[in-house]
């Protein structure tokens, strides 16, 4: 049962010095460090920890915004924390602490808001793409042809004209003119 801190700052500019000093006093005895942004999902140091992490160890930031970036991501850490039969602690959130029923709860919630909250970007985003669709606003790629391109290229085909001379006449592929 041991107390991993994770120290992270966005560029090499700024030190670490000042996080590692509060977990070193909040009593962590390994600290995985770090300068890279928390946008990144590739964070290495981040992937050590996880890996290191075993059951009944506590996970330690000294703010949640070192840990994620987002609620999302957060949610994300957090949950694979708990796979890991772990526990979770940030110093200057004392809501965010999965190691008191009181932390565990406030997580909970936050994950149903963060749920809520996907679930209502969700209804928008296809409310606007029907919106959009009766509007005549077409999704996906642009056709490489103009309709009359492909009018003229399905007479060419009809005249006997093999495939890979009309689509190199356009500088597209056989696939495309095959599919009109």
């Amino acid at each position: 049962m041991l107390l991993i801190g994770y120290a992270r700052v966005s560029t090499t500019g700024q030190s670490l010095d000042s996080q590692v000093e509060q977990l070193r006093a909040a009593g962590c005895i390994r600290i995985f460090q770090e300068k890279v942004s928390g946008a990144r999902a590739d964070r290495p140091e981040l992937g050590k920890l996880m890996r290191a992490l075993q059951s009944g160890d506590t996970l330690v930031v000294t703010r949640l915004d070192r840990l994620a970036r987002s609620t999302k991501d957060l949610l994300n850490i957090l949950d694979a924390v708990a796979e890991k039969g772990a526990g979770f602690r940030s110093l200057a959130d004392s809501w965010a602490d999965t190691t008191t029923p009181h932390g565990r709860l406030m997580l909970t919630v936050l994950g149903g808001l963060a749920e809520f909250e996907r679930s209502l970007i969700i209804a928008r985003t296809g409310e606007g793409r029907r919106q959009a669709k009766e509007a005549g606003v077409r999704f996906g790629r642009k056709p490489k042809l103009t309709p009359h391109q492909r009018r003229e290229a399905i007479q060419r085909r009809s005249e006997g004209e093999p495939l890979t001379s009309i689509a190199r006449s356009y500088a597209v592929s056989h696939s495309t003119i095959s599919r009109l």
